[in-house]
């Protein structure tokens, strides 16, 4: 049964940006595209359209470069000090938070999400990246080196590094956390002085654009964001392979990523970072608190409606808990409503679009024809919405689809293991190595599993938890470099060396 009946309409602050005209923004202002054409925004809680939206192109990725490359060498952003760029990172997370139920209700209607995870969750976050990253602005630096040249004895020498900002960065974000996706990639480039091409989802660009506005409120010099909607093949491909790009930066799926790092291969050997696809391990220990652990597994898998790189989507039982485990999860599963993102009482949205929702069903068909038995859910939902059931699979085994590629929905594969040395070696046993979680009473024996796991993020007793502070990215297929921490203030700069002669 889906929620329907009692679902709120959006504010007028919504409803009123909804309605306007959706246009790209390019050097400080909202152009029409080259090819003038523009495209339906659904939401996926019914199929209804809410929005019309710019069609980009390889024109508009030209100007927005061309825009960006502008703003970097030689607009006031180039002169501005740290400082200044630290002030004008914090006015726009002050300016989003003025704005929250309205990003809020954009995320519920174009994701599907349920607005009051949006609200208590993906916008919060996306501020505080932003703050976070205000103050890195202030705090990139170089260092000191006492060098010893010994084919120049007696000669003295001074060096020392500065940290640049790379230079005109090309972003390409998914559909997943739309807003929260386009601050993890704005907030580091920003700080360091870079100029930004964002190319959004073409299925959720409405919190960006919602975003690129208060870009302009809040002062920024024209060209420094640039905001381009358009579908990936066209303008992701552009934007991807442009020859005055200095760096991508791309989140999604692992077979986009390595056409990404050709097309920058081909082209100028830009820079290149990526966080990609998951299928992350979730290992409950004999001695584990299992009701803690049984909420955390449904909410590794569940939250976002699966649609999340780091799901736990291998659930890895020991055999004296496994049934009650597998049975408390699916317990999770059963209490969880399905609706509209606007529906107050939603637990979970719809998948983004009909596409997802055919290719996570298309996955369950392929785990049943296999063997896999659905203890619980295993449907698509009953309404034009795109609506999958959540789904606790068992009687899997290792060759099987679902358990060796990632599904991006609320499926998740329950496996007893017998001993510690057989589970790590099955956790490990996949092409990702992006996130995973132990639980477990003994922290001495949980750590020790934790540094065996191979993953860039690993939970001890939670799952999915996160801090602009922590870098996150990922081992093996799962990406390049990390976001969020010191670590992404590194990935937006290049370091220089200077060496002066003293005597």
């Amino acid at each position: 049964m889906i929620l329907s009946t009692g679902t709120p309409t959006p504010s007028h602050a919504t409803q009123k940006f909804l309605d306007q005209e959706h246009r790209l923004l390019i050097d400080g202002h909202w152009v029409a595209p080259a090819t003038g054409k523009s495209f339906e925004i659904k939401n996926p809680s019914d199929n209804s359209t809410i929005a019309h939206v710019a069609e980009g192109g390889q024109e508009d990725i030209n100007r927005a470069v061309s825009a960006a490359r502008r703003a970097f060498e030689s607009g006031p952003w180039h002169t501005m000090t740290a400082s200044e760029r630290g002030k004008l990172i914090w006015k726009l997370a002050d300016l989003m938070e003025q704005h929250i139920e309205e990003f809020a209700e954009i995320e519920a209607l174009d994701n599907g999400k349920p607005k009051a995870v949006a609200q208590a969750a993906d916008v919060p976050l996306a501020i505080d990246l932003f703050r976070y990253m205000a103050g890195w602005a202030t705090k990139i630096e170089g260092t000191t080196i006492p060098v010893s040249v010994p084919y120049l004895p007696g000669a003295e020498f001074h060096s020392y590094t500065l940290r640049e900002p790379v230079g005109v960065v090309g972003q390409i974000i998914p559909w997943n956390f739309p807003l929260l996706m386009a601050a993890w990639k704005l907030g580091p480039a920003l700080a360091t002085g870079c100029t930004i091409v964002l190319k959004v989802a073409e299925e959720t660009p409405l919190s960006a654009l919602r975003l690129g506005q208060l870009i302009q409120e809040a002062g920024f010099p024209p060209g420094v964001v640039n905001i381009v909607t358009g579908f990936g093949e066209t303008a992701g491909a552009a934007l991807s392979a442009h020859p005055d790009v200095d760096k991508i930066a791309f989140t999604g799926s692992t077979e986009v990523g390595k056409l990404i790092v050709k097309a920058a291969g081909e082209t100028n050997l830009k820079k290149v970072t990526l966080e990609l696809g998951g299928k992350s391990p979730n290992v409950i220990l004999p001695d584990a608190d299992i009701p803690s652990a049984i909420a955390g597994a449904a909410n590794a898998i569940f939250f976002n409606h699966g649609q999340c790189c780091t799901a736990g989507s291998r659930l890895f039982v020991h055999r004296s808990q496994f049934d009650q485990v597998v049975e408390g999860v699916a317990e999770e599963a059963k209490k969880i409503k399905l609706g509209p993102g606007m529906h107050p009482d939603t637990g979970m949205g719809p998948l983004v679009s009909q596409i997802q929702q055919d290719r996570v069903c298309g996955y369950l068909d392929a785990g049943f024809n296999e063997g896999a038995q659905a203890v619980v859910g295993g449907k698509r939902g009953d309404s034009e919405g795109f609506f999958v059931e959540p789904t606790v699979l068992v009687d899997t085994h290792p060759n099987m689809k679902v358990i060796r590629e990632e599904i991006f929905g609320p499926v998740v594969a329950a496996v007893p293991f017998d001993d510690i040395e057989e589970v790590v070696q099955t956790a490990n046993n996949t092409i990702y190595g992006l996130a995973a979680a132990v639980w477990s009473k003994d922290i001495s024996h949980a750590h020790r599993v934790a540094r065996r796991l191979k993953a860039g993020t690993v939970w001890v007793n939670c799952y999915n938890v996160f801090d602009a502070s922590l870098p996150f990215g990922g081992y093996k297929q799962s990406g390049w470099g990390r976001e969020m921490g010191h670590e992404a203030i590194n990935l937006y700069t290049q370091t220089k060396a200077v060496t002066v002669q003293l005597s």
